[in-house]
């Protein structure tokens, strides 16, 4: 099946029905982010340093693959010229509502998170990517096409999986309260799951997803010409998820293209 066009339909009816990573800011935290009070997410609960950013005043910023109407705004509101790409025009039409809604300057662009060719050379000052790249089947394209679209000395701001996450079963531990190492790794929906188990998934509305290891995460952005200058580790944002009990469930870098000499 074409994963891409699924996830795509899933995210758009996820989007429509308001799930957790589709919830628009109020005008009220646009109103904050413009006089400087503001924080945004890579991972489920944790705000991303401040000192990550620097000045965004009048910075290129590519949201890549965060819709939802939550980051992009925020970061415009803090005085960046940001463009939101994301594969869902669900997820788009909530960023550009509140863009809209509060007059902010925000691009919406719709594509795959592996092919930004509709972007030139060196045009974005910072790209921030939540956690979003166990979606693809391959992450190492979006490393090197960051890496691309960022000027010498532009920043990389990504949350990731931690690839941990998908050696167990979650609906098997939350039924029996224990976890129990089911899959190996890598992992992916649509081969590593049963053909019932697999349409279970498509019924439940559920995106497909796929392991990616440290190697091909930060080993990768290594890879694409990035040098890592950040890292932190972050759990679910509540106590729901038995392996957030356990382990972080994801962890975010900072990388840095370098400076042209």
């Amino acid at each position: 099946m074409d994963y891409l066009k699924h996830n795509r339909l899933v995210w758009n009816r996820q989007s429509s029905r308001n799930c957790i990573w589709s919830l628009p800011v109020d005008s009220s935290i646009v109103a904050k982010a413009r006089q400087g009070e503001w924080k945004v997410l890579l991972t489920p609960s944790l705000p991303v340093p401040r000192s990550w950013f620097g000045d965004l005043r009048g910075r290129r910023v590519l949201c890549l693959a965060s819709g939802g109407g939550q980051q992009a705004p925020v970061l415009a509101a803090a005085g960046a010229r940001v463009v939101s790409f994301d594969l869902s025009e669900e997820q788009l039409a909530k960023d550009a509502m509140v863009a809209e809604r509060d007059g902010l300057p925000i691009d919406c662009v719709q594509g795959n998170m592996t092919d930004l060719s509709c972007f030139g050379d060196g045009c974005f000052d910072l790209v921030f990517h939540p956690s979003a790249n166990s979606f693809v089947a391959d992450v190492r394209p979006v490393w090197r096409e960051c890496h691309r679209v960022l000027r010498g000395g532009g920043a990389l701001l990504a949350g990731f999986n931690n690839p941990a996450v998908f050696l167990f079963d979650h609906d098997e531990a939350d039924r029996t309260g224990t976890l129990v190492v089911k899959h190996g790794l890598p992992y992916a929906d649509a081969t590593s799951l049963s053909a019932q188990a697999l349409a279970q998934r498509r019924e439940k509305a559920e995106p497909l997803q796929f392991s990616h290891s440290l190697d091909e995460q930060i080993g990768g952005q290594i890879e694409a010409g990035f040098a890592i200058v950040g890292f932190y580790e972050d759990r679910w944002f509540d106590d729901s998820w038995l392996f957030s009990t356990l382990s972080p469930v994801s962890m975010a870098t900072r990388a840095l293209r370098a400076a042209k000499s």
